[in-house]
């Protein structure tokens, strides 16, 4: 009797060992399972900031090189890279017409002279009225066309606003003015002032009268609708009175003359 009990006892043993074993393997299981979280964790972060430290050197790199270096546009390289032709010609702020620096200050950032990348008082404005109207400043135009991409955002407007103060910081006013004025798009693969005074007006861009000037100024916001060489009524109207208007605003292209 006493060896059954004793027997029974020890199987009684051997079963709660043989069912603790599993359990104590699930256990160990989950807790290497819990280390190795924040382990991917760990390593998915410290990706993410290499990836992000990275961009930003090339960034600042890059901004240092255009102090030079007149870029392309992103819309150019799209352009590239599908073939589609692209008509530019670079030339130095020098060689394009004061007209055509002052109508396109005029009409694009009369406060260019002023602010320092970001005209604040203008997009406040905009802010509290719903946002029916751009707040771009050139500075702003120069760093959307060379960095980012063209289809409008809120992504892109608050990327575009901190990379607007660094190139406005680096680069002055002339070199930004010159930049911007090189791959601005004046139609379908027609990039920068010299190849559009070319497009529209078999002329230089250095010999653009006044009225020309207004007309591609007032081209940039819809350049595939408008047609300054042959303008509509409409058109012709807002480059009359963006020249009218130019002219008596004061030295707004004091910073580039």
């Amino acid at each position: 009797m006493i060896g059954w009990r004793r027997s029974g006892r020890d199987a009684g043993t051997a079963a709660s060992a043989e069912g603790s074993a599993p359990a104590k393997g699930g256990r160990r299981a989950k807790n290497r399972e819990r280390k190795r979280q924040p382990g991917f964790l760990r390593r998915m972060i410290g990706r993410l900031l290499r990836a992000v430290m990275l961009l930003v050197a090339l960034f600042i790199g890059s901004s240092l090189v255009y102090m030079l270096v007149t870029p392309p546009s992103t819309i150019m390289l799209a352009r590239w890279l599908t073939l589609q032709p692209v008509a530019r010609e670079t030339v130095p702020l020098e060689a394009i017409s004061p007209e055509l620096r002052l109508m396109v200050i005029a009409s694009e950032d009369g406060q260019f002279c002023r602010h320092m990348g970001v005209d604040w008082r203008e997009l406040r404005q905009v802010i509290e009225s719903g946002g029916a109207r751009g707040a771009s400043t050139i500075s702003m135009q120069t760093a959307k066309n060379v960095y980012l991409w063209p289809q409008r955002s809120y992504i892109r407007k608050a990327l575009e606003i901190p990379i607007a103060i660094w190139l406005d910081f680096l680069w002055s006013k002339p070199r930004m003015l010159e930049i911007y004025l090189n791959i601005a798009e004046w139609d379908e693969g027609v990039f920068g002032a010299e190849a559009a005074a070319q497009h529209y007006f078999n002329r230089s861009a250095a010999d653009l009268t006044r009225h020309q000037a207004a007309l591609l100024a007032t081209a940039l916001p819809a350049p595939q609708r408008r047609n300054p060489a042959a303008p509509s009524a409409g058109h012709a109207r807002l480059a009359e009175r963006l020249a009218y208007r130019a002219v008596r605003s004061g030295p707004i292209a004091a910073c580039v003359e």
